[in-house]
């Protein structure tokens, strides 16, 4: 029947009320271990955060107190008083140096990896070989790394890359020796981070790209790897980080001398074949713990270290945001 012209609208009946919350998520109906485990991670989250917060806040306390554009902007020197160790501009360098080499080196070999394992994979157990090959680099101590590399780097076959003597004795210390360890710490991250990411793709996707006529090479190159550049780049600045924070590799393959030392007369080539620092070494030199009676200038290197490693964890979370953004 239609609908008589300037009858009354119908009722509109009001919105249903919310049903209650289903007993169980009312926390004082939980039993009371359930309680007590709840309050403890409450407890451990919280005191977390206050550790973070009294490392940052004592770091940034002590270091923006010593720290200045002549500290950042001047060599250091060798030196028994404070005052005439110069700077910290070699170590800032050498980090940023070391720290460009082992990714440049790391994020090639791990994504090509991670590539065939997840893509091809045949034969298995060499598939499996990998894998485990990465985890038991993921596992190793870095001293044992440096020590490794210290053996690899001293043979005659790596002479050009390394500082030799005038005898010719080799002594496997050098960027782009310390830079090729460096890689290894990095390396399982971002193996790590591409491999989930591959995974995660559907397979409907290969099988689409397949019935249009791609290779699977073709596929890996135009369909997969532009999905997964944030994964590959939130691997890569948690490998920065890695790199960054390391000191036993700096050490015993880099000399951890003050200054950073040139080996030959080519400028660049020279540089990378030289020894230097970083600033965890400096740190480590300039503590009380060390030789170079300079802890104010320690708690300054200290704190430019930790804006660097906190600018790399934004970094990351930044990332992670923008791709959460992105699924929505």
């Amino acid at each position: 029947m239609a609908a008589t012209v300037g009858a009354p609208p119908p009722p509109v009946h009001p919105p249903e009320p919310l049903r209650p919350s289903p007993r169980g998520d009312s926390l004082r109906s939980w039993k009371w271990s359930h309680r007590l485990a709840f309050v403890t991670c409450w407890a451990c989250g919280l005191a977390l955060c206050a550790v973070t917060a009294a490392i940052v806040i004592y770091m940034g306390v002590r270091g923006l107190q010593y720290l200045n554009l002549e500290l950042l902007f001047s060599r250091p020197q060798p030196g028994l008083a404070q005052h005439t160790t110069g700077g910290i501009l070699d170590p800032i360098v050498g980090t940023v140096v070391l720290t460009l080499i082992g990714i440049a080196l790391a994020v090639p070999l791990a994504v090509a990896a991670a590539i065939w394992v997840v893509e091809y994979g045949k034969p298995a157990p060499l598939a499996r070989a990998i894998e485990s090959g990465i985890e038991v680099v993921a596992g190793t101590p870095d001293i044992v790394i440096a020590i490794f590399g210290l053996a690899i780097f001293q043979l005659p076959l790596f002479a050009p890359l390394s500082f030799t003597a005038s005898g010719g004795g080799v002594f496997g210390r050098s960027f782009l020796a310390a830079g090729s360890m460096m890689s290894l710490i990095a390396l399982p991250l971002v193996f790590g981070a591409t491999r989930e990411a591959l995974l995660s793709i559907p397979a409907a996707t290969r099988e689409a790209s397949w019935a249009l006529g791609k290779t699977k090479i073709c596929t890996i190159r135009e369909i997969l790897l532009p999905q997964i550049r944030r994964p590959i780049g939130t691997g890569a600045v948690l490998g920065m980080g890695r790199i960054v924070g390391d000191t036993a590799v700096v050490v015993v393959l880099l000399g951890a001398t003050l200054q950073i030392e040139r080996q030959g007369d080519v400028p660049i080539l020279g540089d990378l074949r030289g020894t230097g620092s970083t600033l965890t070494s400096y740190v480590f030199n300039a503590s009380p713990a060390g030789e170079g009676n300079a802890p104010q200038k320690a708690y300054a290197a200290a704190f430019v270290l930790l804006l660097i490693v906190l600018f790399l964890n934004f970094a990351v979370d930044f990332a992670g945001r923008r791709k959460e953004a992105g699924r929505a």
